[in-house]
């Protein structure tokens, strides 16, 4: 029985199926080898020779298909029908060769079929071919650019901008694309502008609306009314005159359906209908094709297969009658840049079967649904309508209104699907009365309205992907993961589906515009996926592509090692200063301190990664602000240096201080006999700039003393810590106890009673006894800096990252079981910088410290080994 692998256990169980007990169908579970995130994966001085190895995940999965090979001796590679698809399966063969698993007489073989029906799959095993060398070139060609973009330029902006996490190379062109929209918004200058508008009557009694485009025997544009002055004369010259209907007009028109959908426009259209974004568009999309619902969903294609064409074009029949089916079917033309991966559109494998048909959870449902109706949509008669304008105007002909609508004659494909739109167009679609030229239209209501022109809008993760394929940047299969990758690196955050630049976003793509402009080109970018392109088809060698890339961007990493880190800042504050730094209404220097009014304010970075404005004669002027453009009110309710005063208490002064570890209160001032005066942090929840005189008493009370424990004595305290509000129960005196129970709100700090004390405190006691050792879920292997292993291990508050004596959180997009070990040095890099520890560079000589110091305890064996060293050096 041959052995067939496919990438998941979910589509080897699909494959199984149809397959039936003549073959055995094993998972991969996706790549079984990578590189490894270390120097030297990629060797440009060898040629590009490139270190593979096989992830400590894919052990079992690649011995399991070696092990059905001593009985199987035929491998057939079904992997998916993409550049990923034919690299997966090349990595495997390769993996069985090196072990031997593969032998000379075991027939090797590629399949691939575009959709996982039975159907598809047995006619794709009837038709083998061998793995595409040439589409396997383009991996290899991308994968090495981006391991050499990655491992040399994030340690430049490590070095250069703390706390700048990485930069990837098609990541970085698309922060670009948001980072520059964002500066396009803040120079942006609204300008204003007015219309008229008139609800008309019928001489049958009938409404309508009309809108001044005439004024004055002149012809109106967007800009000619430009203030309510204007506005109010334009009504006067309307309200004081006598209109009649001039013209009538009604011309056909039509409408045709968009193409189906392919990778990009899918995870437009799940953004504008459901915002999903691209990510989960996919991973929904991923189970839909593997249960064998649709056909394969990364592809940039928009054909369909001839027989699916003459299912939908029946299914239209049946469904909705012979007059929504057109006489020829519809064919549709790619206007991608490079469409290069063979495929059909994204269509469902039965067009028979609706979202109600099968069984499927909600995002599925509402997924295969849009999958479903867009591609009845695209072979189906066009909509017909008739639009009317009608012209209503003055006798003198000084002035002019029009009113348009559209009657739908015909629904066609509207009847089942209308694409989204990410932009609001005035397209007036309002139905009209029977309106006659020559008869008299009433005035019912004048109305000037006021409008201002806005900036250009925020990306969306389908405006953003729809931007990256008209420039030619990615492919789809790179999309999600793109989007997603800026947003997990913390350099774009999404609100209200909108993408929006962080401080870490502006900085790092001011440093790569100014020291490697060329590799954040837009055209420079398009064109090395052109490239990649050209040796997928077999036209151009892969390692030439890499050569010319390596030889110009290697000196760029050189010439920029060099850089100082206070001539990079002062490079950013000059290309940055319109925007940290505007013109004062006043005239007075906007960077000058208005603190101490002799600094000059720049742009600082902290170890902790992030940017902030500050005063130049630190540390005598402490003044900072947040990074970006100065905020009045922000500044007007902001704490000063010197702290914020609440108002007195029993005498004492009570102030709020912004310290370095936080905000705090304090009772009185410092002084040489009371240097340390009672202080208190504010917590998270309570807006150190909105805190008032009693919550500032109201915390200086703490820690709050409960009473003796009723069991042994000890003192129980109630108290606000660092992760929040906490008991205590310990003897400061003595040490006895040393229980810690978080308590479940801010208010129980002043509220908890003994009753309730105690029961907590026994439950966090219950709670230790029954925790053992924290467990790893991954080894990760050996951390490529600075050595020591690297786990991911389950915690009390979930999974972490650990490496010696650092643990680090993983982010909200974080998985365990999907974790890299590149995203796992950055977490640790990020929490060595909070906590002030350092993540130094392994040395050569370091593992060989223990035996020299073993061999420095015994005399006679030290001068052996130096006489030895000595004999082989003459």
């Amino acid at each position: 029985m041959p052995v067939v692998v496919v990438e998941s256990p979910a589509k080897a169980k699909t494959i199984n199926k149809y397959l039936g007990s003549d073959y055995t169908v094993l998972a991969s579970y996706g790549h079984v080898r990578d590189l490894p995130p270390k120097d030297g994966s990629v060797d440009p001085d060898h040629d590009f020779d490139m270190k593979w190895e096989i992830a400590s995940d894919s052990k079992k999965h690649v011995k399991a298909i070696a092990d059905a090979l001593k009985d199987d001796n035929a491998l057939i590679l079904a992997t998916d029908p993409d550049r990923e698809g034919e690299a997966i399966s090349w990595h495997l063969e390769e993996a069985l060769r090196n072990r031997k698993a593969i032998k000379k007489d075991t027939p090797v073989s590629r399949v691939v079929f575009n959709a996982i029906t039975k159907s598809a799959v047995t006619e794709a095993m009837k038709n083998p071919r061998q793995v595409d060398a040439p589409l396997v070139e383009a991996y290899l060609a991308r994968r090495a650019l981006d391991y050499l973009v990655g491992f040399n330029l994030s340690p430049v902006l490590w070095r250069k901008l703390p706390g700048a996490k990485s930069a990837g190379r098609v990541q970085s062109v698309c922060l670009r694309l948001i980072v520059e929209r964002e500066m396009e918004i803040e120079v942006f200058k609204a300008r204003e502008y007015w219309s008229v508008k008139a609800i008309l009557t019928t001489p049958r009694g009938q409404e309508y609306e009309a809108r001044l485009t005439l004024l004055a025997g002149k012809k109106l544009d967007k800009f000619s009314i430009e203030n309510a002055t204007q506005a109010e004369m334009a009504v006067q010259a309307i309200t004081s005159r006598d209109l009649t209907v001039k013209s009538v007009e009604a011309k056909p028109a039509s409408r045709n359906p968009s193409p189906p959908f392919m990778t990009s426009t899918l995870q437009q259209e799940a953004s504008r209908k459901f915002s999903m974004g691209a990510r989960a568009t996919m991973n929904t999309a991923q189970r839909l094709y593997e249960a064998g619902h649709i056909t394969y969903m990364r592809t940039d294609g928009i054909d369909m297969a001839p027989e699916a064409v003459t299912a939908c074009r029946d299914a239209i029949a049946d469904r909705f009658g012979k007059e929504y089916v057109p006489s020829a079917p519809r064919t549709y033309k790619n206007k991608a840049k490079n469409a290069q991966e063979a495929h059909e559109c994204i269509r469902p494998t039965d067009m028979t079967k609706d979202a109600a048909a099968l069984k499927l959870t909600d995002d599925q449902a509402k997924l295969y649904d849009l999958i479903w109706k867009r591609t009845l949509a695209c072979q189906m008669e066009g909509a017909r309508m008739e639009r009317t304008t009608v012209d209503v105007g003055s006798q003198d002909g000084q002035v002019e209104l029009r009113a348009t609508g559209q009657v739908v004659l015909f629904d066609g494909f509207l009847r089942v699907y209308e694409e989204g739109r990410d932009d609001v167009v005035d397209d007036d679609d309002k139905r009209l009365p029977q309106i006659h030229q020559g008869e008299k239209a009433a005035k019912k209501g004048i109305t000037p309205e006021q409008h201002f022109t806005q900036p250009p809008p925020r990306y969306t993760e389908a405006t953003l992907v729809k931007r990256m394929e008209e420039l030619g940047i990615g492919r789809p299969s790179t999309y999600a993961s793109i989007v997603t990758t800026i947003q997990d690196r913390g350099y774009v955050r999404k609100d209200k589906n909108r993408l929006i630049p962080e401080d870490k976003g502006r900085l790092v793509t001011a440093f790569l515009e100014n020291y490697f402009k060329r590799y954040v080109e837009y055209d420079f970018t398009a064109g090395l996926e052109e490239e990649l392109d050209d040796v997928s088809a077999g036209e151009r060698d892969y390692k030439d592509v890499l050569m010319r890339f390596w030889r110009d961007f290697h000196a760029a990493v050189e010439e920029t090692s060099e850089l100082r880190i206070t001539d990079v800042l002062d490079k950013i504050n000059e290309v940055l200063e319109p925007h940290l730094f505007p013109p004062t209404g006043d005239g007075t220097d906007p960077r000058l301190c208005p603190n101490c009014g002799e600094g000059r304010l720049s742009m600082r970075t902290a170890r902790s990664g992030g940017a902030f404005i500050g005063c130049s004669n630190y540390p005598e002027c402490r003044y900072t602000r947040p990074f970006g453009p100065p905020d009045p009110e922000a500044e007007a309710s902001a704490i000063p240096p010197d702290g914020k005063l609440l108002g007195e208490d029993a005498g004492d002064q009570i102030r709020v201080f912004k310290g370095r570890f936080g905000p705090y209160v304090q009772r009185g001032e410092a002084t040489a006999e009371n240097p340390k005066p009672p202080r208190q942090s504010v917590p998270e929840a309570w807006a150190p700039e909105e805190l008032t005189l009693e919550q500032g008493v109201k915390l200086l009370e703490l820690p709050r003393l409960l009473g003796p424990h009723p069991e042994d004595g000890v003192n129980v305290w109630a108290n606000i810590g660092r992760y929040g509000p906490y008991l205590k129960h310990a003897d400061t005196t003595s040490n006895r106890g040393g229980t810690n129970a978080n308590l479940p709100g801010l208010e129980d700090v002043w509220t908890v009673g003994m009753n309730h004390a105690v029961q907590l405190l026994a439950e966090k006691v219950a709670s230790r006894k029954g925790r053992g050792a924290a467990k790893a879920l991954k080894e990760l292997g050996e951390h490529p800096q600075a050595g020591g292993a690297v786990s991911v291990m389950e915690g009390k508050y979930g999974p972490y990252v650990k490496w010696e004596k650092i643990n680090a959180t993983l982010g909200e997009n974080d998985s365990p079981e999907t974790l890299s070990m590149e995203r796992a040095v950055e977490l640790i890099a990020e929490r060595a910088a909070k906590t002030g520890k350092k993540v130094a560079p392994k040395k050569a000589a370091a593992k060989k410290a223990p035996a020299k110091k073993a061999t420095a305890k015994k005399a006679p064996a030290k001068k052996a080994t130096a006489k030895t060293k000595s004999e082989k050096t003459e």
